[in-house]
């Protein structure tokens, strides 16, 4: 069995994909997975032993260029790809398999696909959650609702590279010594996603005055937020806070994210790589909700308000209070992490 999964692009459901390569490999051990994906979603896939080979996708997120998904289907036909899963919902991510000639192309319904993929998935709202779905895939579809359930979904795992990991703190002056715990204040989705910066250094400081060392994670676009978060702090505490966003590369991020005994996060990518690599979280959700893209651990707590508008799902508060997100006090994080800190039986964080 030899197959091709078009992969998402978003990078925390590239991380929720792992899922579905783990029950692929479970049924079928001696298969091999190829992932076509963004380039950006690189460096977590190569953290996923089950996927055998990575290709990249290079025609940009949202673009149809039928002339290009064309060339790349036909550059396949030549590795005789038995099984398409395609993990997209949009008609154009299901051409690429069809163009390689792949005799078994598998996914949910999403926009018009009939004729695209003949092992079509009509209601994917029989799952409720985002990683059944993925997992799903990998049953018949005659079967798939009695063998998939979010608890027996094998969880994501992703390997970590301890050289690097030394390698990063010493150039960044992180102290392994100490105990850290991580914060990813972006939300590439939007502003409906992004606690207050100014409660992240609320947070911040409750932390280090525990005697804890404050990373704050996220990619060049977060750096507003996070020196916000930092220049927030009493100059005497920012000694122990440093402010990675745009410092590290993601493969980088993975490997100090799983040095944190706890991540305190948005509903994001970080926040599912955070899990993934095995950190404690404390997970912040705004319009979005647990009851679709949860994190997939058990050494999770996750806060929200239940305001009657929320989940909105929106990127930005149609409302335009995003009261979501303001009503949702830095002490009902605290007492979520303290309540996380009781429930664990690591003494490390106790």
């Amino acid at each position: 069995m030899k197959i091709l999964v078009i992969g998402p692009s978003w990078i925390g459901d590239m991380v929720m994909s792992q899922s579905l390569y783990i029950e692929l490999k479970k049924r079928h051990p001696e298969s091999t997975i190829t992932v076509l994906a963004p380039k950006w979603c690189n460096p977590v896939l190569q953290r996923m032993p089950q996927v055998d080979q990575i290709l990249e996708m290079p025609i940009g997120h949202g673009t149809f260029d039928l002339k290009g998904r064309w060339k790349i289907g036909r550059q396949l036909l030549q590795e005789n790809f038995t099984h398409a899963f395609v993990l997209p919902n949009s008609a154009k991510s299901a051409l690429i398999p069809l163009f390689a000639g792949i005799k078994h192309r598998i996914g949910w319904k999403g926009e018009s696909r009939y004729g695209l993929l003949n092992d079509l998935r009509p209601r994917k709202q029989v799952f409720q959650y985002m990683v059944e779905r993925y997992v799903a895939l990998a049953s018949s579809k005659e079967k798939m609702r009695e063998e998939v359930a979010l608890e027996i979904c094998p969880r994501p795992s992703l390997m970590v590279d301890s050289e690097q990991q030394e390698d990063v703190c010493s150039r960044l002056g992180l102290s392994k010594d100490s105990k850290v715990v991580g914060m990813c204040p972006g939300a590439e989705f939007g502003p409906a996603k992004r606690w207050p910066e100014q409660y992240y250094a609320e947070l911040a400081l409750y932390l280090i005055e525990q005697g804890y060392q404050v990373c704050i994670f996220g990619s060049a676009k977060d750096q507003t937020v996070s020196q916000a978060i930092y220049q927030s702090l009493p100059e005497a505490s920012r000694n122990q806070c440093f402010d990675l966003a745009g410092q590290t590369s993601l493969s980088e991020v993975v490997d100090l994210l799983a040095m944190c005994h706890t991540v305190f996060c948005n509903d994001s990518g970080l926040m599912h790589i955070s899990a993934a690599v095995g950190c404690r979280v404390v997970a912040i959700y705004g319009s979005t909700s647990t009851r679709y893209t949860p994190p997939l651990t058990e050494r999770c707590a996750a806060v929200h308000t239940d305001i009657p508008c929320r989940p909105c799902f929106k990127r930005e508060c149609p409302l335009g209070h995003l009261n979501c997100l303001k009503q949702l006090s830095v002490q009902q994080v605290i007492q979520a992490y303290e309540t996380l800190k009781i429930s664990s039986s690591d003494s490390e964080i106790m």
